[in-house]
């Protein structure tokens, strides 16, 4: 989403920093003789899964279209899992498992092929962990499909998964013109937090408005909270809205300026009650570094971005939002929230590490898939000091 208006320089900030790195020692010429030799069916079951994505996100649209207001009912589509699509086959055969690989094109050096041996805390096994259940949440005008390729990555590795659609998104039918407030944005995270039986914890990983989503939740649920993640997102302080922290700390963007399309569902002499993007800019300000199958999946799934809860400012404690353990991990190609901006907000408030993905755009989740996922492993298996 990312609503950019000015950018100051800032100083390097004290939490410890740790540069991802581009190669592994190790995986040497058999690995890249391996990738070479399977490359031929990867690409077809990638190029598959593609069509079928985009084949569910359009028959949404249409399915939206038909139903009464558009859709807007206040209800949602009735879908069996968040965190994977199902797709039937006609004769109710099992559909064969997703590739290791969900990038559409070739892997560069940046974006290695990871085995589980390379990991660094591998000596650390997933039953050890304090919990093994990532909850992703989408940054504005996203929806839970955005996760697909971290969601297969984690589920081969043995992790639990569920990624959340935020009120108004995804498949969510709920009007987003009619958002009023933050807590009714986030109301679907904070409904599966509270469901969560007792003594049960969950990784949360917020991208971009997510950020701002997982800070009121580790609010209001600490204790259900190991870690919270914030990829490329909005890590506000107490007292500051997300518009606030946009508004005081980036400079003029013209190519975000472009893309924002406020909507007046009130008329307009009322404040606007959502931001749309322009398709024709998504590929420059949100994808400039994604697969071009990513960016169709996303031109066709996304929608507006309620704004009310962008102009509310949070409230948030030392003893319980302060309480949990915090990671960033950095976009260095991030032309929505522009990396000067996110190292504002890390020198603002401190997280315990900060993590930076090279050559990663503000969707590292398509344009970097297989380095998030390491370094979302990674950070899971980070013990307590």
């Amino acid at each position: 989403m990312g609503l950019c208006f000015s950018r100051k320089a800032v100083k390097p900030p004290p939490a410890k920093r740790i540069r991802h790195q581009s190669g592994v020692t190790g995986s040497g010429s058999s690995d890249r003789w391996t990738r070479t030799r399977s490359s031929k069916k990867e690409k077809l079951e990638d190029s598959m899964r593609h069509e079928r994505a985009l084949a569910a996100a359009i028959l949404f649209q249409q399915h939206k279209q038909q139903l009464p207001n558009g859709g807007g009912d206040g209800g949602a589509l009735p879908f069996d899992r968040s965190s994977s699509l199902r797709y039937p086959t006609a004769n109710g055969k099992k559909q064969p498992s997703l590739p290791r690989s969900s990038s559409s094109r070739a892997r560069s050096l940046t974006d290695p092929l990871l085995q589980p041996h390379q990991l660094v805390n591998q000596e650390v096994k997933i039953d050890d962990l304090e919990t093994n259940q990532f909850v992703l949440v989408h940054g504005g005008g996203f929806g839970a499909w955005c996760w697909y390729k971290t969601i297969a990555l984690l589920e081969e590795g043995g992790f639990r998964v569920t990624a959340i659609d935020l009120t108004g998104s995804g498949i969510h039918s709920f009007d987003t013109n009619s958002i009023t407030s933050l807590s009714q944005y986030v109301k679907p995270l904070t409904d599966f937090l509270e469901n969560l039986a007792d003594g049960e914890k969950v990784i949360l990983a917020g991208h971009d408005f997510g950020g701002t989503c997982i800070s009121y939740a580790m609010e209001l649920f600490p204790h259900k909270v190991s870690k919270a993640v914030f990829i490329a997102a909005a890590m506000l302080a107490s007292g500051q809205s997300t518009l606030d922290m946009f508004s005081q700390k980036a400079e003029s963007n013209d190519l975000m300026r472009q893309a924002q399309i406020f909507l007046y569902a009130n008329g307009n002499t009322q404040p606007p009650t959502a931001i749309d993007l322009d398709k024709s800019l998504l590929k420059d300000l949100l994808f400039n570094q994604s697969p071009s199958k990513d960016v169709a999946l996303a031109s066709v799934s996304m929608r507006p971005i309620p704004f009310a809860p962008v102009l509310e400012k949070l409230s948030l404690s030392d003893t319980k939002y302060g309480s949990v353990r915090r990671f960033y991990i950095e976009t260095p190609e991030d032309n929505a929230i522009p990396i000067t901006l996110q190292e504002s907000m890390i020198n603002q408030s401190p997280p315990e590490r900060v993590f930076r993905l090279k050559c990663a755009d503000h969707s590292p989740f398509f344009s970097k898939p297989q380095a998030l996922h390491k370094l979302l492993v990674e950070i899971s298996k980070i013990q307590s000091n």
